[in-house]
């Protein structure tokens, strides 16, 4: 089945006969006088063409990721963030209140809430082991539209071999296989987008807010082959790359900003080793994932209560109120100095806690904020 007569299969038939909004910008490219789209003549600012709608695909942008992530430029489409393109594959694939897709979780959490807000049934199925596909994964994906898995998965960390998921894709010929790569440059050697040649039904989700320092830019690519690309140009928006957010990007993927990304990726996957390392030896900690993200997520006694000790003193981790997760806490790596912070915080509280444990006494949230609140008055 060739690409194209995999997304007829599978696209909504009206996003099938929809004709896009043709901008003014997408109408006519180039001109001296810009007097078609009731722009204001004055840029007030110090940013260049601000006063200018953008392109809805900056091409220098999009040739500069393509060469990055070593793909075709056909085969990019940039998003406001990688959330946006989860949502663009629902509005393009998924007819509301008819239609499933399917992940295995825990993972991240915006598969489910893209589903529910576009009406879409989500079937999370457990993981096998530790953070691993079932055996019968694809068996029972048959019947979805769209397929996740997060590689590296949030909020283990942990990775799925590309070959693995190579093969997936090739046991889900009616489904889009969506392989959301966030994390990828901190384990590049995991990547699946040079599959996408082979794969027709192989979708990769990639962003600059974690390794490329750029969460508040919102900048993001869905990788597919083109007929997914076309697709989804017909439902995103007019204009969804601010000028600003373009000369962001491109300064993040030029030779220097790439050598900056690669040279802060190997100290936070050295600072990742060695918390990893640290955390194993602490009291009441039951297991410590390995990690390929810039993230470590363990399993410590009294976990809610230590978050909350953290919290009252400033020290933000991360919680889960999934039950799955109701002992575990996550870590993003930070700086050598907020590390250090956190650490020293947490053998604080733990110790406190697996005390007052022993001692039988109750612990509650209000003790664990007490705790907190006598040792931030010792500091």
């Amino acid at each position: 089945m060739t690409p194209k007569q995999l997304v007829d299969r599978l696209v909504r038939p009206e996003i099938a006969a929809l004709v896009p909004y043709a901008s003014a910008r997408r109408e006519v490219s180039g001109g001296t006088v810009w007097l078609n789209a009731n722009e204001s003549p004055w840029n007030n600012s110090t940013v260049v063409g601000v006063n200018r709608y953008p392109d809805c695909q900056p091409p220098r942008l999009r040739s500069a990721y393509a060469n990055y992530a070593e793909v075709a430029e056909e085969q990019v489409l940039i998003t406001r963030g990688a959330d946006e393109g989860i949502d663009l594959l629902f509005r393009a694939f998924c007819r509301p209140g008819q239609d499933k897709v399917s992940s295995c979780g825990p993972s991240y959490g915006m598969y489910a809430i893209s589903a529910a807000t576009n009406a879409v049934d989500c079937e999370i199925l457990d993981w096998q082991g530790e953070y691993q596909l079932p055996d019968d994964f694809a068996q029972r994906c048959q019947d979805s539209k769209l397929v996740f898995v997060c590689n590296p998965n949030n909020p283990s960390g942990t990775v799925l071999a590309p070959e693995q998921l190579e093969t997936l894709a090739g046991q889900l010929p009616n489904s889009l296989l969506v392989v959301d790569e966030a994390y990828i440059e901190f384990c590049p050697q995991q990547t699946l987008a040079k599959a996408i040649d082979r794969c027709p039904n192989l979708v990769v989700l990639r962003t600059l807010s974690k390794a490329f320092a750029l969460a508040g830019a919102r900048c993001g690519f869905v990788l597919a082959n083109r007929a997914v690309i076309e697709t989804l140009e017909k439902v995103i928006a007019p204009y969804p790359v601010p000028e600003p957010v373009a000369q962001l990007a491109l300064e993040a993927l030029s030779p220097e900003g790439l050598k900056r990304m690669q040279t802060q990726v190997a100290q936070l996957n050295a600072r990742r080793d060695a918390l990893a390392l640290r955390l194993s030896c602490y009291p009441g900690v039951r297991r410590v994932l390995p990690s390929k993200a810039n993230f470590i997520l363990f399993k410590i006694d009294h976990a809610r209560a230590l978050y909350d000790a953290l919290v009252a003193q400033g020290l933000l981790i991360r919680a889960y109120s999934n039950p799955q997760l109701g002992d575990w806490l996550r870590i993003s790596i930070g700086s050598d100095s907020e590390l250090a912070q956190v650490e020293t915080a947490l053998k604080s509280a733990s110790r406190e806690l697996n005390a007052k444990a022993q001692s039988q006494q109750p612990i509650d949230r209000d003790t664990a904020r007490i705790l907190a609140k006598a040792r931030k008055e010792t500091l």
